[in-house]
């Protein structure tokens, strides 16, 4: 081997290692500007969500009253949590919370089951009618919750006459029924709150292999069974996760309650996140507040975990 021939490759293995380590450099260097660029939604986003859940912390174990900023602050321990948790009124807002979303939850899965099913079928005018049941989750709560307030007046309501038509029974007072108040929630929720089951439980049939069912078909199984085999084992994680999102929604629902029934007639319809704001802001009681905001979000935090953990059981 020539001795020029040395110093060429000797020269290109030096190129070599000059642009390794000038790559090396401009690639610390990227991450470096990526990390400036990305630092501060970083540090914004902390200070929103952290920053206010650990003062709520503090705060749950003081005796503060915000509408008292000159009144000084005393550290009162657990005392807060040990009132709550020993109060029989805030079980029983915790049990009405529990039991709106139980109905409200077997019923929109049922419903946005059963609508996913028929609008999976090829039928003319089909995107039509998914359109249609659409509207109702594209709408403000507040809204919905004026709407229906006029369809529940007793005398001028469309609902009073619709139930006239077909049982003289005389103005029915949705609203303002002890017995009834509570399904007139849970209808105009299930009416709001069921094609968005349905959404995801149709997202879940069109990810079903065809091929499943022209099998099915072969050994000449029947519709429930191509249901309870292929179609509904499917289709559970879409279904299970759709039911997350909806209770822990439905579990700190606010303001739908508040334009139909404010929590009345008594506190009939008065949920738990209602109660917390009174407690908060009617009654200023910020300490005692903090800490029912504090346990709810444990309450919903932990279901929420047991839930996740059912469902990567099923996913897997």
């Amino acid at each position: 081997m020539s001795t020029q021939t040395i110093e060429h490759a000797g020269k290109g293995v030096t190129d070599k290692a000059h642009r390794s380590l000038k790559s090396k450099a401009r690639g610390f260097s990227d991450r470096v500007i990526a990390w400036w660029f990305i630092a501060p939604t970083i540090l914004l986003l902390l200070a929103i969500n952290i920053f206010p859940l650990l003062w709520t912390v503090y705060l749950s174990f003081t005796n503060s009253r915000a509408n008292q900023p000159g009144r000084a602050v005393e550290w009162v321990g657990l005392r807060n949590y040990e009132r709550i948790l020993g109060s029989a009124d805030i079980w029983g807002y915790m049990q009405t919370t529990a039991n709106f979303v139980f109905w409200t939850m077997l019923i929109q899965t049922v419903l946005g089951l059963s609508l996913a099913l028929l609008i999976n079928k090829n039928f003319k005018g089909n995107g039509a009618w998914t359109t249609v049941i659409l509207i109702p989750m594209m709408l403000s709560p507040a809204v919905v919750g004026t709407f229906w307030t006029y369809i529940y007046q007793p005398q001028t309501g469309i609902f009073s006459h619709a139930i006239n038509f077909f049982v003289d029974v005389g103005p029915v007072d949705m609203i303002g029924s002890v017995h009834l108040a509570t399904w007139a929630i849970v209808i105009v929720d299930t009416w709001m709150w069921t094609p968005y089951i349905m959404l995801l439980c149709l997202a879940g049939l069109r990810s079903i292999p065809g091929s499943l069912y022209e099998a099915a078909e072969i050994d000449r199984a029947n519709a429930w069974q191509k249901f309870w085999y292929i179609t509904l084992p499917r289709i559970m994680p879409f279904l299970m996760l759709a039911v997350l999102f909806r209770g822990i929604e439905n579990f700190k629902m606010f303001d739908l309650v508040v334009e139909l029934t404010s929590g009345g007639p008594g506190s009939i319809t008065e949920l738990a996140s209602i109660n917390l704001k009174r407690e908060a802001f009617e009654k200023w009681k910020t300490g005692y507040s903090s800490a029912y905001a504090v346990i709810l979000f444990v309450t919903v935090f932990g279901l929420g975990n047991i839930y996740v953990k059912a469902l990567n059981k099923v996913k897997s």
